[in-house]
């Protein structure tokens, strides 16, 4: 990632130094993830498609810790690791739209909350920000090669921070770290993180310039 581009990690220390967290980061270019674990404090553990396990870049992404996961299915292997993960105090990387896009976390998946939720784990909003300047780039889902490429870390937050507990008569999250995992309770953290997501974005973009 150095060697290709500038990257520039801005607010690395709000990552916490030890304990389960999750990565949320915006996905615009297929360098993301990479770019993320170059510029990360701690060794980051992604969930990456099954597809990509083929030939000698399999054994690679096993040594490196990354997640396979069957994009086409309910993977319940690939859930049980990552919840593995957040267990043994890991920090976790997700692309919480999904697949790659505008970047704008418009349209967010449940899979953040339910990792969130189910964990306790807190959340760090995660912007990668690469040149909008379509000139100079050999590949059209990469930024232009010795172009500066910024990864924003935010404030950590938690998913259900604020949210009320039928289970515990309004006491917060359950004993051992998880809260509520019903449907209702997941579209609500799931609003309340993009909320977050969304506002860090645009603080990254005017503290860039991007």
């Amino acid at each position: 990632m150095y060697g290709l581009w500038k990257p520039r990690a801005l607010g690395a220390w709000r990552v916490p130094a030890a304990g389960p967290v999750i990565l949320a980061i915006n996905h615009a270019h297929n360098i993301d993830g990479p770019m993320v674990q170059a510029a990360a404090p701690r060794p980051v553990h992604f969930l990456v498609k099954k597809e990509a396990f083929v030939g000698p870049l399999g054994p690679f992404l096993e040594r490196i810790g990354q997640v396979k996961v069957d994009r086409h299915s309910t993977d319940r292997n690939a859930i049980a690791n990552t919840l593995a993960v957040l267990e043994h105090g890991g920090v976790l990387g997700i692309f919480p739209e999904g697949t790659r896009g505008e970047g704008d976390f418009a349209a967010l998946r449940a899979g953040l909350a339910y990792f969130a939720v189910r964990s306790g784990a807190p959340i760090v909003p995660v912007a990668v920000l690469g040149s909008s300047d379509r000139r100079g780039r050999l590949v059209k889902a990469l930024p232009p090669l010795r172009s500066r490429v910024d990864v924003v870390f935010g404030e950590a937050f938690e998913a259900q921070e604020g949210a009320r507990s039928s289970d515990e008569g309004g006491g917060g999250r359950r004993a051992g770290g998880t809260g509520r995992r019903t449907r209702a309770a997941l579209d609500e953290a799931t609003v309340r993180i993009q909320e977050r997501l969304t506002a860090h974005l645009k603080n990254a973009r005017r503290l860039t310039g991007r």
